[in-house]
């Protein structure tokens, strides 16, 4: 039996360079990589990582943007990431990715708390940027 209850999918990244981006999200925001070395076989035209069982997050390549054909004027997206995504983790996980960043010197904001997401409130929540400087809110809830 199919579940179609809706959800997010995938997120779509641009990048400058998929290996070393799918390289941070493995080693600093502990997320596993997916089709990288076919990516990097020249396979397939960009890797991804897992967030879980039923999310990804696409790291396209930021030369692919003259190929981003499906709709008038997709390509004039590169090089404007979104606001942020926010990744919600259980509470060792996130506190295990603000100390994998802070090994690598990631700049990050101070500890929020009570921010408001799709959960309700989260008890703990920070900010930081990925190499490319896409911007990812880490929280949560309990």
């Amino acid at each position: 039996m199919t579940d179609n209850t809706a959800r997010l999918d995938h997120v779509v990244l641009w990048v400058r360079d998929p290996v070393a981006a799918a390289d941070f999200y493995e080693n600093a925001v502990g997320l596993e990589p997916v089709r990288l070395s076919e990516f990097a076989a020249g396979q397939v035209p960009f890797p991804s990582v897992r967030v879980n069982d039923e999310t990804i997050i696409d790291l396209m390549p930021r030369g692919a943007a003259e190929r981003m054909t499906m709709l008038p004027g997709a390509a004039d997206s590169s090089g404007h990431p979104v606001n942020h995504v926010c990744l919600a983790l259980p509470e060792g996980d996130f506190d295990a990715l603000r100390d994998r960043l802070g090994e690598r010197a990631v700049p990050m904001t101070d500890m929020g708390h009570d921010s408001f997401g799709a959960r309700g409130n989260a008890r703990r929540s920070f900010y930081f940027r990925d190499p490319d400087g896409n911007l990812f809110e880490a929280r949560h809830y309990a």
